[in-house]
């Protein structure tokens, strides 16, 4: 976190958490967006989740790609965690399995960027969570 050294630095950085904050806060109309579901339960946390949700917020705000990050809970995948859930809009929605922070910039890139597939896509079960 960068030092606020003046009041236009206080400034700049209350305009950048507001817009991350109207992001979560306009999560009922989230059907327009990006959406990313990183399944926290007990497994999950264990097995990384947490560092992997933390690097999609960061690297998805870096690179100004508007997407709702949001924890959930066990997706019933526990052999392959840490699992996301990413919903493009229009798209059905696509489970990966083994998200590390490699993996996660691999999905960034391929997937959510270019609209390619990638390897370590879990057979869906469900429609969504």
């Amino acid at each position: 976190m960068e030092k606020i050294k003046n009041l236009a630095d206080l400034r700049k950085m209350k305009e950048g958490m507001l817009g991350k904050m109207s992001l979560r806060e306009n999560s009922n109309s989230s059907e327009a967006i990006i959406q990313i579901k990183v399944g926290m339960a007990t497994s999950g946390i264990a097995s990384g989740a947490k560092e992997t949700m933390n690097y999609l917020i960061t690297e998805l705000d870096r690179r100004d790609i508007k997407a709702l990050v949001m924890q959930v809970g066990d997706m019933g995948y526990c052999h392959s965690e840490p699992t996301i859930e990413v919903t493009i809009p229009g798209k059905e929605p696509v489970v990966f399995g083994k998200v590390d922070t490699v993996r996660a910039e691999e999905i960034i890139d391929k997937y959510i960027v270019k609209g390619e597939l990638v390897e370590g896509i879990l057979p869906a079960n469900y429609r969504t969570i």
